[in-house]
C-alpha cells in the first residue's frame, strides 16, 4: 500500500485543521512493518526439516545419506521460500505481530518528542500495515481527561480504511475524530503555540 505526496499533504492538512480546535497535538505514523520478523523463516525452516526425515522414513525406503540430503536440501529451499518479507508477517502468530507493533507504536510515541511538550498534550496516531494495526497513544495531558476506550471509534476508522486500501482516509477521519474529542475536553489556549510536527511521518 502506497501512500503519495499528496495523501500526506491531505493528512497534513487535516492535523492543522483539526488542531485548530484545541490546544492538544496530533502526530501520525504510518510504519510499513514493526520488524523484520528476521528470526522467523529460521525457526520454520528448521521444524520443516526437522520433519522431512520422519516422512521420508514412512514413505520410503531410501538410505539413510540420501535422506540426510535430502533433509538439507528441504531446509534450505524452506529457508529462502520463508525468507520474503510477506511470508515472514504470514508466519508470525498474531499475538507476536501485535506486541512487536504496540513496541514500534511506543517507540515512536518516544521518539516523536511527546515528553519535550509543556503540558503534555500530545496524541500519536500510529499504523503499522504488514500488521494490519492501528493505535492512539495520549500523552499524559490528554489521558487524565480522555479514558484509552475513547479512541476507540478513531481506531475502526483506522483499520476499517486499511481493509480498503484507502490508508490516507483512514488517518484523515481518525484525525478528525481525536479532534473533536480533543477539542471537548482540552479547548483552544490563548496564545498557544505549536510544539509537534504537523506531518504523517513514514518509517
Amino acid at each position: 500500500m502506497k501512500i503519495e505526496a499528496a495523501d500526506q499533504a491531505r493528512v497534513s492538512a487535516a492535523i492543522r485543521a483539526a488542531e485548530q480546535k484545541t490546544s492538544g497535538e496530533i502526530v501520525c505514523v504510518l510504519a510499513r512493518s514493526s520488524s523484520d520478523y528476521a528470526a522467523m523463516p529460521l525457526a520454520w525452516s528448521i521444524i520443516v526439516g526437522l520433519l522431512t526425515p520422519w516422512v521420508l522414513l514412512i514413505e520410503t525406503r531410501w538410505t539413510v545419506e540420501r535422506i540426510l540430503i535430502t533433509q538439507l536440501a528441504v531446509f534450505l529451499v524452506a529457508l529462502l521460500m520463508f525468507s520474503a518479507p510477506a511470508i515472514r508477517v504470514w508466519l508470525t502468530p498474531r499475538r507476536v505481530q501485535r506486541a512487536h507493533a504496540f513496541q514500534a507504536a511506543a517507540e515512536q510515541f518516544l521518539n516523536r518528542g511527546f515528553a519535550r511538550t509543556p503540558k503534555r498534550k500530545g496524541v500519536l496516531i500510529f499504523v503499522s500495515l504488514a500488521e494490519r494495526y492501528a493505535r492512539i497513544i495520549a500523552d499524559e495531558g490528554v489521558a487524565e481527561k480522555v479514558a484509552q476506550k475513547d479512541w476507540q471509534d478513531a481506531v475502526d476508522a483506522l483499520t476499517a480504511h486499511m481493509r480498503g486500501q484507502n490508508i490516507a482516509d483512514g488517518f484523515v477521519a481518525a484525525i478528525e475524530m481525536c479532534g473533536d474529542i480533543l477539542a471537548r475536553h482540552l479547548p483552544p489556549e490563548p496564545g498557544q503555540r505549536n510544539e509537534l510536527p504537523d506531518r504523517l511521518f513514514v518509517i
